[in-house]
């Protein structure tokens, strides 16, 4: 074959959907840390969920965002809510993690936590947390993004849980 014509192939290919199996392991490639985002219902009931979808956007306000699949059963409490937490997991949280991301309605029990001044729910122990106001919130795809103010921030001395290739890892010194 040429080097015009596999160029062209490249180029035909380059413009097929790619397939979400691919897609998956590809970024299965890329290491995040684990968050479990938080709100509060309009009763002040407690929910989240684990969320590896977490970036800082803007230093200036200082903005980040979550990406909240569709499809998920608390979603309802994100979309109506004008504050949400992100708690940044330390690398012993794994069993945190495990919990947030279960099917269970009940993903607080057993479960240490405190309001931060929004009332947002805290857990205890975890590597850093940011408490932030919903700036604007828009789908894309499959999911919600939730683009926040961060409006109190905190964090401890310690190594995160970190996630890569479908799997808990722990950072080596």
């Amino acid at each position: 074959m040429s080097s015009k014509t596999a160029r062209g192939q490249a180029e035909e290919d380059w413009l097929l959907p790619v397939d979400p199996s691919l897609y998956r392991r590809t970024c299965a490639r890329f290491t995040t840390g684990i968050t479990v985002v938080t709100v509060l219902d309009q009763n002040g009931h407690p929910h989240g969920m684990t969320v590896n979808s977490f970036s800082s956007v803007s230093l200036e306000p200082p903005l980040v965002l979550v990406s909240i699949d569709l499809r998920n059963a608390i979603m309802g409490h994100f979309i109506s809510s004008s504050w949400f937490a992100i708690n940044i997991l330390a690398e012993h949280q794994e069993c945190l993690s495990r919990t947030f991301s279960s099917p269970s309605e009940n993903r607080f029990v057993g479960v240490d936590w405190y309001p931060g001044p929004s009332g947002t729910p805290l857990l205890e122990g975890v590597l850093a947390h940011l408490e932030c106001s919903v700036v604007q919130k828009f789908e894309a795809g499959d999911h919600t993004v939730l683009i926040g103010e961060v409006r109190r921030a905190g964090f401890r001395e310690g190594k995160p849980l970190v996630y890569f290739n479908s799997s808990y890892r722990s950072l080596a010194e």
